[in-house]
């Protein structure tokens, strides 16, 4: 198929093979294609989300509209060239490595995995601060990242509960990609500030995330962690080029 991307049946097709992910996740990876046509559906999933986040942007612009404290937050902190190089590249690389790459399960990736989620947390919901900032706190984050990771890492690799961790990711994969996309877009209601209103609004302000964690998981799998990676960059980098704009909130994800 020569320019997939300029025709309609191409996103109906597409369409139609990440709704079958979503509704039945598997680990197996059974889509066979090229480089190329991998780079299309990846680009092609990127123009979809954007259909479908329409209406998410009218609730912003007609119903409701919360400050994006982190956006405002980033933009002081650092120059134009490193909020560039931190909001589209540093960042989309640590919550991919976060929540991504251990759905195809290797004791390597889930000590990685839990390693930077800890790190995540820790910053987040313990000591309060931002990923990107380097604070008093910073080496006492990466410190107990590091000894969870290799604590996890000699644990792992002991025969029994390697083999007992291959069959639960086997046996329960679908409940895996779930919890990982809830808890990836749930985590950032951290982008705004903690009232009640955002508390009740949380699935509503945090569905472009959702829908984000869908696809980016539905590429981990079919296509390997380089593509929502890549995804995920790019999706940062233009959001980030157009943060002067309203509504940049909802790409940044």
């Amino acid at each position: 198929m020569k320019y997939p991307l300029i025709k309609p049946k191409y996103y109906f097709s597409l369409f139609k093979e990440i709704v079958g992910f979503i509704k039945k996740p598997r680990i197996e990876k059974n889509l066979e294609k090229s480089v190329k046509f991998k780079i299309y559906d990846t680009i092609g999933l990127y123009f979809l989300k954007l259909v479908f986040l329409i209406p998410v942007v009218l609730f912003f612009a007609i119903v409701y509209d919360p400050e994006n404290i982190q956006k405002g937050n980033m933009s002081e902190r650092f120059t134009p060239i490193v909020f560039l190089l931190v909001g589209g590249v540093i960042l989309p690389f640590i919550e991919e490595v976060a929540f991504r790459l251990s759905l195809k399960f290797k004791p390597i990736y889930l000590v990685l995995s839990s390693s930077v989620l800890c790190y995540y947390i820790l910053t987040k919901f313990l000591f309060h601060t931002k990923i990107s900032v380097i604070d008093e706190s910073f080496s006492t984050r990466i410190v107990i990242s590091t000894f969870l990771g290799i604590a996890f890492y000699l644990v792992i690799n002991i025969k029994s509960v390697n083999e007992k961790l291959i069959k639960f990711w086997s046996v329960h994969f679908r409940n895996i990609y779930y919890i990982s996309c809830i808890f990836f877009a749930w985590i950032h209601i951290s982008k705004y500030e903690l009232n009640r209103y955002n508390i009740l609004l949380l699935p509503i302000l945090t569905l472009p995330q959702l829908m984000s964690a869908l696809i980016y998981g539905y590429i981990r799998i079919s296509f390997g962690f380089q593509y929502p990676l890549f995804f995920h960059m790019s999706n940062n980098l233009i959001g980030v080029g157009l943060s002067f704009l309203p509504f940049t909130d909802l790409i940044l994800i």
